[in-house]
């Protein structure tokens, strides 16, 4: 063999070795996680990014100012054992679907009630506030234990109770109790459904329980149907001839709360084709005036609506006699969703409410437009008495 030939078959021998090193090298690498984003279209308070072997939950809206993130990792149990995730990376890490589940607010219970899962809620603060029938029955066999209140949680009872995951709500992070149940190693997951200002917005939350649940799908299809719902709804709305004005709220000590004109229920009103008085106004939750400017405002108002917590004419005008001088008042135009409860006082409303937006926009439609839903019967709001 010539120094030439053996020169060529050196170089092709080093060629064929690199380009087998380079197969080996690509066989032994680990394939990169596919990440997809889940689609959330209303609510502006958390994503979800599901990865091959986990999904992440971030909350960027936990209370009203809120300037911390949460970031969950929820992990099936039978990936456990194959996934290390860094723990200093994440708030709380989950192994999924969950089983034992204490809740801390009944806007909490119908999403779990709608996705099948209310068999796993074992701990509840206050469980008299809960009007929800199919967990009240739960509540009567003892299978829902009560926790006191949210501020002051029982922590004793809630670690007999070895729940393995807490879904928290709270206006702001200084909840000593939740910091005792986090150093027992159980994970407190905060949700910030409440804070949501939109109807759409609030209902599209059960995307965030469904993973906990490994229960996807079944949220899309619940939640397309009440947003399919909802859009019909307004639709309707539109062919009234009539905008009637409405006034919200009532006195409270000597301050008259409203609804400001970003609100949750100024939204509401915009879909149901009414004249919020204060839909120019900027607020994203309640605005404080005294009861003088509301009159000069809203006086010949055609509707009224959440006169606080009173149920009938006799209350009102007994609170104050001011109360008469509204129109509203006087033509039998008050109506209050206060006044449907539970078996032990809850509100229905402001338990169902935020997850079927689409029920609350009807029922603003059959008082404020008369005739376009007929033979309806209001779910939450009643005339008052």
């Amino acid at each position: 063999m010539s120094k030439k030939q053996f020169y060529k078959l050196f170089i092709g021998m080093v060629c064929v070795s690199i380009l087998i090193s380079c197969g080996e090298k690509r066989k032994t690498q680990s394939k990169p996680i596919s990440q997809q984003v889940s689609q959330i279209e209303y609510a502006t308070g958390f994503t979800i990014q599901k990865n091959q072997q986990f999904t992440e939950i971030k909350v960027t809206s936990a209370w009203p100012g809120s300037e911390r993130n949460f970031t969950y990792a929820l992990v099936p149990r039978e990936n456990l054992a194959a996934i290390t995730l860094p723990s200093d990376a994440y708030d709380a890490i989950v192994a999924t679907p969950v089983e034992r589940i204490v809740i801390t607010s009944t806007t909490h219970i119908p999403s779990l009630d709608a996705l099948g899962v209310l068999e796993s809620v074992v701990g509840f603060p206050n469980t008299d506030l809960i009007s929800s029938l199919p967990t009240r029955e739960r509540i009567d066999q003892g299978l829902i234990t009560e926790l006191g209140t949210n501020e002051n949680i029982n922590t004793e009872v809630v670690l007999e109770l070895n729940p393995e995951l807490i879904m928290g709500f709270g206006i702001n992070d200084t909840n000593k109790a939740y910091d005792v149940i986090k150093r027992a190693g159980i994970p407190v997951v905060y949700n910030g459904d409440w804070v949501e200002k939109t109807p759409l917005g609030k209902a599209e939350w059960i995307k965030f329980f469904a993973p906990f649940f490994q229960k996807e799908k079944e949220a899309d299809r619940i939640f397309e149907e009440i947003e399919t719902a909802y859009t019909e709804a307004k639709a309707l709305a539109q062919r009234a001839i009539e905008k009637p004005t409405v006034l919200t709220g009532g006195l409270y000590k000597d301050v008259w709360y409203i609804s400001g004109g970003k609100s949750w229920m100024a939204q509401f009103l915009a879909d149901a084709n009414a004249e919020y008085i204060w839909s120019d106004t900027e607020e994203t939750g309640g605005i404080g005036l005294s009861l003088e400017a509301v009159l000069e405002k809203a006086q010949k108002a055609d509707y009224w609506l959440n006169p606080s917590l009173h149920t009938s004419y006799a209350e009102l005008e007994k609170a104050n006699a001011h109360y008469l001088q509204f129109s509203a008042f006087s033509n039998k135009k008050v109506y209050s969703n206060a006044i449907k409860k539970g078996a032990t006082g809850g509100l229905v409303f402001y338990e169902l409410a935020p997850q079927r937006p689409d029920l609350v926009l009807k029922d603003l439609i059959s008082i404020l437009h008369p005739g376009l839903l007929e033979d309806y019967e209001p779910h939450f709001y009643r005339p008052l008495q």
